[in-house]
């Protein structure tokens, strides 16, 4: 697994770059597009931070202004081209993304990785809203299927939904996986985090009663 060391690394300027290897574009039919392609579940998009993935990819020389259109009254649209680097930036960035694992972060891994601050109890409930959750998306996944193949949707076009699935379908079986292990005490760890709870409540009330507030001494005597 690798640490993605590459200066530009947002997946929308990636994106930017792949409607530019399509063809010149301004900045609406980019968000257009990729609305109309449903790129907005995989890749998040909005208006202020496409401009300024545009700004970025013109510093690094990725994109290029082709043209200024005017039309009437109505705003000026400025048209984007693909530069002959960006094109091979894409390329490599695209091979480096298919060939070779990056360590992410997700929320979820984090929460997981600090458990203990919660009960065990708490969580079994937590992780019970979790599981509704997941088998809403999961749901929804399958009524997504179901207008691609009323569409004849080509599988090439919507393999990011089969990974979203596929990882929304291990969550949730390690979320179920994990409630059995905590309600059974498997290999201990409902014991042991419950006695290391204990330990840490101990140690908070301990050093609470050893700072003590001081109270304000009394000044005594006269004018000297």
């Amino acid at each position: 697994m690798t640490d993605n060391k590459r200066s530009l690394n947002n997946p929308l300027a990636l994106a930017v770059l792949v409607l530019l290897y399509e063809r010149p574009m301004h900045p609406y039919e980019m968000a257009t597009t990729l609305r109309e392609r449903h790129k907005e579940s995989s890749i998040k998009l909005n208006y202020g931070s496409l401009y300024t993935v545009i700004e970025q990819l013109l510093r690094g020389k990725f994109i290029t202004v082709r043209e200024v259109l005017k039309e009437g009254r109505r705003p000026e649209k400025t048209v984007y081209e693909l530069t002959a680097e960006g094109e091979t930036e894409l390329i490599d960035w695209m091979r480096e993304l298919v060939s070779s694992p990056v360590k992410e972060f997700p929320q979820f891994e984090a929460a997981l990785s600090l458990l203990p601050v919660l009960p065990p109890e708490e969580v079994v409930d937590l992780l019970e809203i979790r599981i509704g959750l997941l088998k809403k998306t999961i749901e929804d996944f399958a009524e997504e299927e179901r207008m691609c193949r009323e569409m004849n949707l080509p599988r090439l076009f919507s393999l990011e939904r089969e990974y979203s699935k596929a990882i929304t379908l291990a969550e949730y079986k390690f979320s179920k996986d994990l409630i059995a292990d905590i309600k059974r005490d498997a290999g201990g760890i409902s014991s042991m985090w419950t006695e290391g709870r204990r330990a840490i409540l101990r140690s908070r009330a301990s050093a609470r009663k050893a700072i003590k507030p001081k109270l304000p001494t009394k000044k005594t005597g006269g004018r000297t």
